[in-house]
């Protein structure tokens, strides 16, 4: 056996992970698997440190909507950073991406910048509660709302709780998080309504994904949510950072008809780099205004790249190719041929799948019980899921372990050999059951 890392006998790849092991924890950045190294992606297909081309349907885990490389992207890149990375400053590409948010999304009056997901998360949560001066947030069993303490609770709980009780997903959290949240059932609209009738008085906000990680709401559901918080003077809170510019240019909000008071953004907002913002109405984003609010009043929010300029250029052409004529058109063209390639090849075969999700973004669930919720998902066959991706990546085929996400540049090449590539999975898992 040769344990030399450096070793020609061994991959490319293989010799990067080898490296990795020695100073990653797992040998990984905590996202995939890292015996798969990337280096490089163009549009929609990326190719390995070995030089093996795939389709690429991760996209960066969401951000790259308009493909890798998008030259007109790479160009206002390229020219910001020749005058300048970064400036703990307001800075015209910030402002002007903050200007075509709120142009496009129904609750955005103001917008505060951060650089992740997990901060517009965690920040928007902290902001209902100066809002209000309540403490509770209630949020949905299964909802990912990034990787704060509050945020990790009943995320993927793999023991399940009766409801209301929250469950903490990591260790390291302390255990008083658990009595300030409150969690409900997704998609069940007279459940989460009788929480928040009972907790009226302690409820900071209702935080939900509107489309959560692959499941869309029922008829009814956010309208639901929105009269009732809107009755009782809670903010309701739409976490779309995967959904927003991503279901519509309005996002969820547009798709589904329902206006939250906040919402978070991310992934398509930033082009590739690292920026998210909160956005909502302008009495509740004034907490981040210490002039118009006071001292006891003022939520603290500084980050050292917030708004940053080659970002916020990013995501500025990101939207602009975004909002041309037939964009959205073309995602759901591409993820409606796949989500019926899935449907079509599975459908002669002894195997309980179902396809979940939307055309911009789905996958498989292999069971036969209806997947509305958290433990539709929970109780589905993991293992079939995990063959199923292996046997994609064998045939060059690149997702996430439980999502496809399309892109607008995503072509027909990429759909025929994605079709070859389930074609060969379903044939293989059929003969294996």
């Amino acid at each position: 056996m040769n344990d030399n890392p450096t070793s020609p006998t061994i991959s490319a790849n293989q010799q990067w992970y080898e490296r990795a092991k020695k100073v990653l924890p797992a040998g990984t950045f905590g996202n995939v698997a890292g015996d798969l190294v990337i280096r490089d992606g163009r549009a929609g297909r990326v190719w390995d440190e070995d030089g093996r081309e795939f389709v690429d349907f991760l996209i960066g885990s969401g951000p790259m909507v308009v493909g890798h490389c998008h030259p007109e992207v790479v160009e206002v890149v390229e020219a910001q950073v020749r005058r300048g990375t970064t400036f703990f400053a307001n800075n015209a590409h910030g402002i002007e991406l903050a200007e075509k948010i709120c142009d496009a999304v129904a609750c955005a009056e103001k917008v505060r910048f951060v650089s992740s997901g997990t901060e517009a998360d965690m920040y928007v949560m902290r902001l209902a509660r100066a809002f209000t001066g309540r403490e509770k947030i209630l949020k949905f069993e299964g909802g990912y709302h990034g990787m704060s303490d509050h945020a990790l609770m009943s995320l993927a709980p793999r023991r399940l709780a009766n409801f209301p009780n929250a469950v903490p997903d990591s260790a390291g959290i302390p255990a008083s998080v658990r009595d300030t949240m409150i969690v409900a059932p997704f998609n069940d609209a007279e459940a989460a309504v009788r929480l928040i009738e009972a907790h009226r008085e302690e409820l900071a906000g209702v935080i939900v994904e509107p489309l959560q990680r692959l499941m869309p709401p029922r008829p009814g559901f956010l309208a639901a949510l929105r009269e009732s918080t809107a009755r009782h003077a809670i903010p309701l809170i739409f976490d779309e950072v995967v959904t927003g510019f991503r279901l519509a240019y309005g996002g969820a909000q547009e798709a589904y008809g329902v206006v939250p008071d906040l919402c978070t953004l991310g992934k398509a907002i930033g082009g590739g780099f690292a920026l998210a913002a909160i956005a909502g109405r302008d009495d509740i984003m004034a907490h981040f205004d210490q002039g118009r609010v006071g001292d006891e009043g003022f939520m603290l929010q500084i980050g050292t790249l917030s708004g940053n300029p080659v970002a916020a250029a990013a995501g500025v052409k990101t939207l602009e190719i975004l909002a041309r004529p037939g964009t959205y058109e073309r995602i759901a063209k591409t993820g409606t041929a796949i989500m019926q390639a899935l449907e079509e090849n599975f459908a002669g075969t002894r195997i309980a799948v179902q396809v979940v999700g939307v055309p911009a973004m789905f996958d498989c669930v292999f069971t036969d019980q209806p997947v509305h919720d958290y433990r539709g998902v929970f109780h589905a066959d993991k293992s079939r899921l995990k063959r199923f991706n292996a046997l994609l990546r064998e045939k060059a085929i690149l997702k996430s372990e439980g999502k496809f996400y399309i892109s607008a540049a995503h072509d027909d090449d990429d759909v025929a050999k994605t079709v070859v590539a389930i074609e060969y999975a379903a044939r293989t898992m059929a003969a294996e059951a």
